[in-house]
C-alpha cells in the first residue's frame, strides 16, 4: 500500500522522463541512420522541440531512456542544456521489449513528481503549462490519423479508464465517441509513481515486457488508485509521428522552424547523420 504524500500534490513539476528507446521501424528509411526522436519536423528534430519546450517551462532535470542508436542522442544533447541536467539510461533489450520495459528501467532514478513523455510527439509548447502540476494527463478528441491508447472521463473531467491496444498492435484504437485519445504526455505524483513502479516490477517479473505501460495505468484506474485530471490538447496543435505519412502531416501542422531565442549547444543534424553514416 502506498502512503499518500500530500506535500507533493501541488509542487510544480521540474523533472521529465523521455522514452526514446524504440527502433522506429515504421518511420524507415528515415530511421535507418538516426532514432525516431532525431527525425526533423520542418527542419527541427523532434527531440530538440521537446527539450526546448521543457526548458521554456523551467524544467531542471531530464532522464532519457535510450536504446536504438543511443549514442546519437547523447551526441546531440550532451549532459546539460539551458537549465536542464540530462541523464541517460540504456535499455539493453530495446529490440524485443516495449515501452513498459523502458519505464521500468527508470524506477530507481526518479523519486519525485515528474512529466512522462514519449519521444515521438510534437506540440505547441504553451500546451505544457497545465501539466506542470502532478496528476494530469494530456488528451485530445479523436481524428482519423490517431492511434493508440484511449481514455474515458468522469463527470469531473478525470480519467476513469484506460484502453491501451493489445501488445504489439499499433495504429488501432477504440473509436467510440465517448473516448478521448491519450497524447502520451502525463504528470505523475510521487505516490502514484511508487505504485506504478511496484506494478511495473510485477509485469516485468511475469515476462510481460511486450506491453504498453498504459496497461499498468489501466489496472490502477480500474482499482481506483489513478484518476488523472484531463488536460485537453486541441487536435490540430499536436501530432504523434510513427510513419512517413505522419511526418508529412506534422510538417503541415508545424511548418516553421523554431525561433532561436535561446542559446543552445545542440549538434547540427548533419553531424549526427555523419556519425551514423555506416547505417545510411
Amino acid at each position: 500500500m502506498q502512503l499518500h504524500d500530500t506535500a507533493t500534490d501541488h509542487v510544480q513539476v521540474r523533472t521529465a522522463l523521455l522514452l526514446a528507446a524504440g527502433l522506429g521501424s515504421r518511420l524507415a528509411p528515415l530511421t535507418d541512420a538516426v532514432p525516431k526522436c532525431l527525425v526533423a519536423v520542418s527542419g527541427v528534430p523532434i527531440l530538440e522541440r521537446l527539450v526546448r519546450a521543457l526548458d521554456a517551462h523551467g524544467f531542471r532535470r531530464l532522464v532519457i531512456v535510450t536504446g536504438y542508436k543511443a549514442e546519437t542522442i547523447r551526441e546531440y544533447l550532451g549532459e546539460r542544456f539551458g537549465g536542464i541536467a540530462i541523464e541517460y539510461v540504456l535499455s539493453p533489450c530495446f529490440e524485443t521489449t516495449n515501452n513498459i520495459s523502458s519505464l521500468w528501467l527508470a524506477r530507481h532514478l526518479i523519486d519525485e513528481p515528474f512529466l512522462l513523455v514519449k519521444s515521438d510527439v510534437v506540440f505547441d509548447e504553451q500546451l505544457l503549462a497545465p501539466l506542470l502540476e502532478p496528476g494530469r494527463i494530456a488528451v485530445s478528441r479523436q481524428l482519423p490519423w490517431m492511434g493508440g491508447t484511449t481514455v474515458t472521463l468522469d463527470g469531473g473531467g478525470n480519467v476513469n479508464a484506460f484502453f491501451p491496444p493489445p501488445p504489439g498492435v499499433y495504429g488501432h484504437h477504440c473509436t467510440d465517441a465517448s473516448h478521448f485519445m491519450a497524447v502520451n504526455i502525463c504528470s505523475l505524483a510521487r505516490d502514484t509513481w511508487g505504485e506504478v513502479s511496484e506494478r511495473l516490477d510485477s509485469h516485468v517479473a511475469a515476462g510481460q515486457t511486450g506491453s504498453f505501460y498504459e496497461s499498468v495505468f489501466e489496472e490502477m484506474a480500474a482499482a481506483g488508485s489513478m484518476a488523472p485530471a484531463a488536460v485537453i490538447f486541441p487536435a490540430e496543435r499536436w501530432y504523434e509521428i510513427d510513419t512517413p505519412a505522419d511526418l508529412k502531416a506534422a510538417e503541415l501542422a508545424f511548418p516553421r522552424r523554431l525561433h532561436a531565442a535561446r542559446t543552445w549547444r545542440l549538434a547540427p543534424v548533419a553531424k549526427v547523420t555523419r556519425s551514423a553514416g555506416a547505417a545510411v
